[in-house]
């Protein structure tokens, strides 16, 4: 029988976590929230934004409050598979040599992979990068690696369109959240940003942070039995479920959108895999919120980073994905009743 965790010291340190990161960050206690579920809930991210918005800070600051080992690889056309896994040299003696690339340096201590751009890999590097992220495991050298604390983060750069291979819309089911990051809007947070010199240096800024102030080898082990913990009562399975039927058939469930043919506006989605995502997500921000039982706001806060990029659009209303799904999804939660 498995140790029981101290779920109550536990959520203390989540919220210490959580605390951390928006200490390197302003302006963003919504997205950081959201980061800090997905990683308690043992799922990976991707982070949308323009250049420059902090991404990339925020991600490292995660890392460094994981600890372990942490690998970064920076998309780009020329990026392969192989890449990953080893780098071709020429030694000291002239020789030809292979040393284990940046997924492999170290085995199964790899706590966080970032995928910086992920966008402007070719859909070979996504192949494995997919594989890793599903099955947390690589073939390389006639072995198989393992990498059972992993999580992994991307980003996306959508400011540039040239030379950019979108990752297909199945593929991105891979992620439990996509979080979107924008600029504050705040005047202070602006002045914030521009004039206080310790959000020049980010080497400094999350090297300050307390490394491995979350031990990311007992993640696992706390998210399964935050899960079993939190209870869901009847009637907000109920609510959950009816969530799921109306967005899979919203036009039966008389649900319209300005400019949209609602008989023709849904490719796919919804899948099962992805409500088993929400409900694990909600369960995790119950436990940070400090109950053993969801409500429908756990389910209602976690809906749009966890559902939205899993509503697969038709036509040309998949181009349009970025206007039409947040409303789909808020014309959802505003049908059903909750309980």
């Amino acid at each position: 029988m498995e140790k029981q965790m101290d779920l109550a010291a536990w959520r203390d340190g989540a919220l210490a976590f959580e605390q951390a990161l928006n200490s390197v960050v302003v302006g963003m206690p919504e997205q950081v929230r959201a980061l800090t579920i997905a990683i308690f809930s043992r799922g990976h991210v991707l982070l949308e934004g323009d250049v420059g918005v902090g991404k990339t800070t925020l991600l490292r600051a995660a890392a460094q409050l994981l600890g372990g080992g942490y690998q970064r690889i920076e998309g780009a056309i020329d990026l392969m598979p192989s890449d990953f896994l080893y780098h071709a040299y020429i030694n000291e003696q002239g020789q030809a040599a292979v040393k284990p690339g940046p997924l492999l340096q170290h085995e199964d201590a790899l706590s966080v992979f970032f995928f910086n751009e992920i966008n402007r890999a070719r859909p070979q590097a996504h192949a494995l990068f997919l594989r890793l992220m599903a099955e947390r495991s690589v073939n390389a050298f006639n072995r198989e690696y393992h990498f059972p604390h992993l999580t992994v983060f991307a980003d996306r750069n959508r400011l540039e369109r040239e030379e950019t291979f979108e990752i297909p819309a199945a593929a991105r089911d891979r992620f439990l959240m996509e979080i979107s990051v924008k600029a504050p809007d705040a005047r202070e947070l602006q002045r914030a940003l521009m004039f206080d010199t310790r959000f020049y240096d980010v080497d400094a800024l999350v090297g300050q942070l307390p490394s491995g102030l979350t031990p990311y080898d007992q993640l696992n082990a706390l998210a399964a039995q935050v899960q079993n913990t939190v209870r869901a009562e009847l009637a907000l399975q109920e609510y959950a479920v009816e969530l799921w039927r109306v967005l899979k058939d919203p036009l039966a469930a008389g649900i319209s959108l300005p400019e949209v043919d609602m008989s023709r506006l849904l490719a796919g989605g919804a899948s099962p895999r992805g409500m088993a995502m929400l409900m694990r997500s909600a369960r995790t921000r119950a436990w940070l919120e400090g109950r053993d039982y969801l409500t429908p706001d756990d389910i209602r806060a976690v809906w749009p980073y966890v559902v939205t990029h899993r509503v697969f659009l038709s036509g040309a209303y998949a181009l349009q994905h970025e206007r039409i799904a947040p409303q789909l999804l808020q014309a959802v939660l505003d049908k059903v009743s909750a309980p």
